[in-house]
């Protein structure tokens, strides 16, 4: 047995290098399983077309026939009984909207140890207004079940440990982690003649811009600096020097250098408790100081003074931006000290090992 290999299904919400949470919770690690001689299949919900016009208004019919395309995918592997598979790892949930159908039969009639892993607050609705229907059929409350019914639960965070910890005694931490070796293995060179503070993340966490773009707007009356927006659809708000880049996988990286400061303020509720600080651990992997909230795990992230700032005030933000816009020489010392964290902390090399064991055919478990 000790011999033997594991083979993995992996059930995933999106088609392959799009959507943030599932490359870098789950694609980052399969060349990882690759050298371990782990085999294994990932299998997309969602097609690429259904990806492109799901956040867009209208296009109902569209939408429903790639949902209709996503379950049909998904019974037609359940249905071969999902022989050869030892494991079943599912990022997110198996569908995007309905009860917990898939996992109750892999989990209880084809009796398949489910590797269940999570990075936000999933269980509290949060829907996006273009998708206000999709709120009525997403059975949010599924997701305490799926903990019930896995082997093992992977957690991005010690928040939503905590939550699957009381439906499941096999709960594993594993933060969301960029590749440090092979793409996000710069430092940025903090000389400028223009400073440029920045964002990046999907739309739908943009609305949290709006705390501190009064605070950048009146800083832009006394600094020349140029706030920069890295995401899928353009910001609606206006800024003095305001420029959108719009999000693409391929230079992500280098859009990220192009800034001095990166900065994520969130607001104080349950489902931003639950965020796993992915915009932190790209600015600092990066070499690029932070500004964030104070909310879950980023105070665990940001060593106040060391690798950013934290604040909770209009004043404390305006005091933050402004020391990093003026000081290049602890930009870049606050920079090299965000670097060294994620090497340690939050890289798929630190994490790669405790990825792996998920997968231990020696493990066992009564379900």
């Amino acid at each position: 047995m000790k011999d033997k290999s594991a083979h993995i299904l992996f059930l995933v919400p999106y088609p392959m290098k799009h959507a943030p949470s599932q490359r870098f919770r789950v694609e980052l690690f399969l060349p990882e399983l690759d050298k371990a001689r782990i085999t294994y299949k990932v299998q997309s919900f969602l097609d690429e077309h259904t990806w492109n016009v799901l956040y867009k208004g209208g296009g109902l019919i569209s939408k429903a026939w790639g949902v209709t395309k996503g379950f049909a995918r998904r019974w037609k592997i359940i249905l071969s009984g999902l022989f050869g598979y030892d494991f079943v790892f599912i990022h997110r949930e198996a569908a995007p909207i309905g009860p917990p159908v898939f996992e109750w039969i892999i989990s209880k009639v084809l009796r398949k140890k489910i590797i269940y892993d999570f990075d936000d607050a999933i269980w509290i609705p949060n829907t996006s207004k273009e998708n206000k229907l999709v709120s009525w059929v997403k059975a949010f409350w599924k997701i305490k079940y799926i903990c019930k019914w896995s082997h093992k639960v992977v957690g991005g965070n010690n928040y939503l440990c905590e939550y699957a910890g009381s439906f499941n005694k096999q709960v594993v931490k594993i933060p969301t982690c960029v590749d440090t070796v092979n793409r996000h293995n710069r430092l940025k060179n903090q000389q400028a003649d223009r400073v440029i503070v920045g964002w990046t993340g999907s739309h739908s966490t943009m609305k949290f811009l709006d705390e501190i773009v009064p605070i950048v707007g009146e800083l832009q009356t006394k600094y020349d600096f140029e706030f920069v927006v890295i995401s899928n659809k353009p910001p609606i708000f206006e800024l003095p020097s305001l420029r959108f880049i719009p999000w693409n996988e391929q230079t992500e990286v280098e859009d990220l250098l192009q800034l001095n400061i990166g900065v994520m303020p969130l607001e104080k509720d349950p489902w931003c408790e639950g965020k796993c600080g992915f915009k932190l651990i790209q600015y600092l992997s990066l070499g690029i100081p932070a500004v964030a909230s104070p909310v879950g795990v980023n105070t665990l992230i940001i060593e106040e003074g060391e690798n950013g700032f934290l604040c909770n005030t209009s004043e404390e933000w305006n005091t933050a931006l402004s020391f990093l816009i003026e000081q290049e020489d602890k930009r870049l010392q606050m920079g090299k000290a965000g670097r060294s964290k994620i090497e340690k902390e939050y890289s798929i090399s630190s994490q790669s090992v405790k990825f792996a064991a998920l997968f231990n055919l020696d493990s066992q478990r009564t379900q």
